[in-house]
């Protein structure tokens, strides 16, 4: 039953992955990008990663798909059309340049995985030393009851401490970019500092 729970999510995320791109309403897109979110954090849950899917769910779903529609709607809420090219164009070959480079690395990461523990693998290196060394001590060491927030809050705190520095910088970031997008309105007088408005 979880498998076929996996294909469907899968298939999901494949259709929606599609759909994003064929879409021109750069409003839907921002919609669907954050379905899209979803729908990898509810396939995290299922895999057993609810840390992961956490956070996936909060930054994906959540303030990316706001910042998304912020930015939108200080801009223009269609994409604007593609001209079009004579056939076998090099405008056509740079177009061609970021999906060889995306069919590439995501062969490089499939062909990555083969060497990668079966999924509840007990012979895996993560359930012989590091797992059960998290379940046995942490209520020892950490006195946390729930063994996730033991993890991330402790053992993984460095790490933990620098994905929100990331997110942080990130969130600054937009905000930098979005108060420098905003221009002027044709028509608006300019105005001097220390003059009367």
């Amino acid at each position: 039953m979880s498998s076929v729970i996996d294909f469907v999510l899968l298939a999901l995320l494949v259709f929606t992955a599609i759909r994003i791109a064929r879409l021109r309403g750069l409003f839907s897109a921002a919609i669907l990008a954050g379905i899209y979110s979803l729908l990898g954090a509810c396939w995290m849950s299922v895999l057993d990663q609810p840390d992961v899917a956490f956070t996936e769910a909060s930054v994906g779903a959540g303030i990316s798909t706001v910042l998304i529609l912020v930015t939108l709607s200080l801009t223009t809420s269609e994409e604007k059309q593609p001209e079009r090219a004579p056939r076998f164009s090099l405008l056509q070959a740079r177009r061609l340049l970021p999906l060889v480079v995306v069919v590439v690395t995501g062969a490089i990461l499939v062909y990555g995985t083969i060497d990668l523990p079966r999924l509840g693998d007990p012979e895996a290196p993560a359930n012989l030393h590091v797992a059960p060394r998290y379940i046995e001590d942490s209520q020892h060491e950490i006195e946390v009851p729930n063994l996730v927030t033991a993890v991330l809050a402790s053992y993984r705190g460095y790490d933990t401490l620098g994905e929100t520095a990331v997110i942080l910088t990130a969130g600054v970031g937009v905000m930098i970019l979005l108060g420098g997008a905003r221009r002027r309105r044709p028509g608006t007088p300019k105005t001097t500092r220390g003059a009367a408005p």
